[in-house]
């Protein structure tokens, strides 16, 4: 009897020893529940009976009110997430991969959990289909030239399509677009082109320059003395590399001074040149004293001719 009594006792123990740490451990559980701690770049959101408790709370110790409090925890750093590779088409009908990364951040925590059930995600999925919808209305060119208007583009739009849900787009960058090979080929080969155009257009401007140049030199050497002067600048830099025969082109232009001077003697070429006014008004006055001349003359003879055939009584009165 005192054997199944002791049984029954330490039964009893065991029970009351098991419920005891039941109860411990869940008032543990519901203590732990009741505290929660929000750290400082996150913020709570606090739900009483299924109602919104005000504003973002945080950061710091929190007590709740077990089964009647529930928090949500929203971490408000900037999110980096990367947009996966969308197969686009452009306007000038050209297949494309593109690949882009956003940064976005939470600024209003309650928007972002009571507006939508998951704001990474869908921030997600409304990049994919604003990028494919704004890409496919560029040409290739423009997607590969300007590339800074079309970032400032898509942030604007994807940032607009998520204010109501509390998120703010800071950033939206095209990573990569990729092209097929035979355009990449067909792209170098433009490239290409378009380098032999500038360097044949700086080639012919470079001519046209020195034509230029040798035309105003041309004008500079027009006198006797210039080109001779000229010479020999051309003979003293030819003879400066050591050469020992030198073969120049004398034009005769530069003896004609000499050989006017030796046919006129000692007369210098200024003094023996004229203006073509003189000249002309030389040979008018030479005309002129051609003429008095030969009409004197002829008068005189006439006069002559006509005493001779008259008679000598006539004559001696005349």
């Amino acid at each position: 009897m005192y054997v199944t009594l002791g049984l029954l006792q330490a039964a009893t123990i065991g029970v009351s020893a098991i419920v005891l740490v039941a109860v411990v451990v869940f008032v543990l559980s519901i203590l732990t529940s009741a505290i929660k701690i929000v750290k400082e770049y996150e913020r709570a959101v606090i739900f009483k009976l299924g109602r919104v408790q005000g504003g973002p709370k945080g950061p710091g110790l929190f007590f709740l009110i077990p089964f009647v409090n529930k928090i949500v925890k929203v971490d408000l750093r900037t999110v980096t997430m990367e947009v996966p590779p969308q197969e686009i088409i452009t306007r000038d009908n050209v297949p494309a991969r593109v690949t882009a990364v956003i940064y976005f951040r939470v600024v209003d925590p309650n928007k972002s959990v009571i507006e939508v059930e998951n704001h990474v995600l869908a921030t997600s999925q409304i990049s994919q289909t604003t990028l494919r919808s704004v890409l496919g209305q560029k040409d290739l060119d423009d997607l590969l030239i300007n590339r800074e208007s079309i970032n400032e583009e898509l942030q604007k739009i994807i940032d607009e399509q998520t204010e109501p849900w509390g998120i703010k787009v800071s950033v939206v960058e095209v990573k990569d677009v990729e092209i097929p090979q035979n355009m990449q080929r067909a792209m170098a080969r433009q490239a290409e082109s378009e380098r032999e155009r500038r360097a044949k257009i700086i080639a012919a401007e470079g001519e046209y320059q020195a034509s230029e140049r040798l035309r105003q030199a041309a004008d500079r050497l027009e006198s006797p003395t210039a080109l001779q002067l000229r010479l020999f600048q051309t003979m003293s830099e030819i003879a400066s590399e050591q050469n020992s025969t030198i073969i120049l082109p004398i034009p005769l232009d530069l003896f004609k001074p000499y050989l006017d001077s030796s046919r006129n003697g000692h007369e210098t070429p200024p003094a023996r040149e004229k203006s073509e006014e003189e000249r002309k008004k030389e040979e008018k006055e030479a005309e002129r004293l051609y003429e008095e001349t030969v009409g004197d003359v002829s008068r005189e003879v006439s006069s002559e001719a006509v005493r001779s055939e008259m008679p000598n009584g006539e004559a001696n009165r005349q």
